[in-house]
């Protein structure tokens, strides 16, 4: 069942005038009995209705509320308040009884397993039924340590998020980002690094030096961000699963806003020299430092294309920001943006097909997406503040940071539709946020087994 057909059953509930639908928002990461945050600008779509019932055995029910909360968190997904479930205690050895759960109205039901091993891991099996066809979408056993419980709960969401829409899911990832706290006069940030529902937060550096920009590589244990001392500005890459870090050295100038090629190989980022700002790319092999631009004025901000054949930048040599393409050479510089006011913060597509762009103008903050020649400009969402687009793993969800009028700056999600813009599972302050690739490229790394689909596609 592709993501189409989802759409297809939906039914539009009314247009809704800029509207700001807004839930009181919890102190630590919503759970699925309690309503996120959201601000609905587009009109009301009713979501898919799915029925995630706990599961038995050790966190069996924790992990089905860590999987609804990641699937509402979607936009797709509404999951069914259990306690209108009429079958309860349903076991892998059977399937539903379904005509207990169209009653409900419950479009597809989800249950499983925790079943300890003799080595001291779980089997984490589950599968995923659709009621009203009476076949199975989907079953599968993942093997892990008791203490992955919750990883294992999103990987669970992942695997129902590929087959109910057709893409990728982006639940078994993480959020890089700057956590800020202190007041604007003596300001503490920090590196910081969550799970992408806002559980988990690590502190990775002591506040010592203002942390700006970090990004993730290809690997997702791999990341670089900019870090400003008393007398130094530095770019560094920093290993998450050793802990080592490494400068790329020092530059005859200020360097910022580093960011990696597709492959990890190397990592683009700007010098300001002379009163001039430039793009440059360094080869992490050799260490060779090769300048692409040249032009008056500060360009900066640069972003590989999935192909790694081009980079997008913003530049002010016409007067204002603007968004401009070029060949990973440097060579067919171009502007691509058309519209008024300022672009910044360009970031290319996972899937290539978009750029993403902070937009300022009139008294206001916005993210946008457009075509990578340019066409096609639309925003995705407007307020006092925000800025930083990172894309999810799949090209469908932009992280970003907004800062309401005197108050603090926080993460937020918004979706490619635009319909549904969320505050994230970290309720904290932060801001510059990126988001992961997935953990795993292959879920076998868990000893994944998955049994039969009985439902047509």
């Amino acid at each position: 069942m592709r993501l189409n057909l989802i759409l297809g059953t939906v039914a539009a509930l009314g247009m809704a005038a800029a509207s700001l639908v807004q839930a009181q928002t919890p102190a630590r990461p919503p759970q699925t009995s309690e309503p996120i945050e959201v601000e609905i600008d587009q009109g009301v779509l009713r979501p898919f209705q799915i029925a995630v019932a706990p599961f038995s055995g050790q966190n069996g029910t924790s992990i089905a509320e860590v999987v609804s909360g990641n699937l509402r968190r979607s936009g797709f997904f509404e999951p069914i308040n259990p306690a209108s479930f009429i079958e309860t205690n349903l076991t892998l050895a059977n399937a539903p009884n379904f005509p207990q759960w169209t009653q409900i109205g419950a479009q597809a039901v989800l249950y499983g397993s925790v079943t300890a091993r003799p080595d001291g891991r779980n089997d984490f099996g589950f599968r995923l039924y659709d009621p009203y066809r009476q076949c199975q979408l989907v079953s599968y056993n993942f093997t892990a340590t008791p203490e992955q419980w919750r990883r294992i709960a999103h990987k669970i969401a992942d695997v129902v998020y590929a087959r109910m829409t057709g893409e990728t899911g982006i639940f078994d990832t993480r959020i890089i980002f700057v956590a800020e706290s202190g007041t604007e006069l003596n300001r503490l940030s920090r590196l910081a690094i969550v799970d992408q529902d806002g559980y988990n937060p690590v502190f990775l550096t002591d506040g010592s030096e203002i942390i700006l920009t970090p990004r993730f590589s290809s690997n997702p244990a791999e990341i670089t961000y900019m870090a400003l001392g008393e007398d130094y500005s530095r770019i560094y890459l920093y290993n998450l699963t050793t802990g080592r870090r490494e400068s790329l050295g020092e530059f005859d100038g200020q360097a910022l806003a580093p960011r990696y090629s597709p492959d990890g190989t190397k990592v683009a980022f700007s010098i300001i020299k002379g009163g001039n700002t430039d793009v440059y790319v360094m080869n992490l092999r050799t260490r060779q430092l090769s300048r692409l631009t040249s032009d008056p004025g500060i360009d900066t901000s640069p972003s590989f294309s999935p192909d790694a054949s081009r980079i997008v930048f913003n530049s002010d040599r016409t007067g204002t920001p603007r968004l401009y393409v070029m060949n990973v050479d440097g060579s067919g510089q171009r502007p691509i943006s058309r519209g008024g006011g300022s672009y910044t913060a360009p970031a290319w597509s996972p899937r290539g097909d978009l750029i993403a762009f902070t937009k300022s103008g009139g008294g206001q903050f916005g993210i946008g997406v457009m075509n990578v020649d340019g066409s096609g400009e639309r925003m995705l969402s407007r307020s006092y503040f925000e800025e930083g687009p990172s894309w999810a793993p799949n090209g469908r969800y932009l992280m970003f940071s907004r800062q309401t009028r005197g108050g603090n700056t926080n993460l937020w999600m918004v979706d490619l539709s635009g319909r549904v813009i969320a505050q994230s599972g970290y309720q904290e302050r932060g801001s510059d946020p990126a988001w992961s690739p997935l953990l795993d490229d292959s879920p076998a790394n868990l000893g994944v087994g998955q049994g039969a689909d009985s439902c047509s596609s």
